[in-house]
């Protein structure tokens, strides 16, 4: 199994945020991302809902191996092992605009 810090998983995805286009929107409060924390969706299911829904974003994972192996890492990982990457996630410029996405993805894997 694919090992990786949640400082990496946070670099990897905090690039992706700040390549996602601005014109997304970015939320002025922090949403509840309770749903990407307690998702129940696995990686196939992720991937399909990403590639239906959000091939520019699906596109950008494809794109950078590394990020794929930790969006994997990332939903292996325990709820609260996830809520500290989401914290760093977060943290990052930009990241508002990816957010939006993550929890559209969220609400939506389980039907794929």
């Amino acid at each position: 199994m694919l090992k990786v810090s949640r400082t990496k998983l946070a670099v990897v995805i905090g690039g992706l945020a700040l390549s996602v286009p601005m014109s997304v929107g970015i939320a002025s409060a922090q949403p509840d991302l309770g749903p990407v924390i307690n998702t129940t969706c696995n990686y196939d299911q992720v991937m399909a809902a990403m590639n239906a829904e959000r091939p520019d974003l699906a596109a950008q994972f494809n794109a950078q191996p590394m990020a794929l192996g930790m969006l994997r890492s990332f939903l292996n990982s325990s709820p609260a092992d996830r809520q500290g990457t989401v914290n760093q996630i977060a943290a990052y410029p930009g990241a508002q605009s990816y957010l939006g996405a993550t929890l559209q993805l969220a609400g939506s894997c389980n039907n794929y």
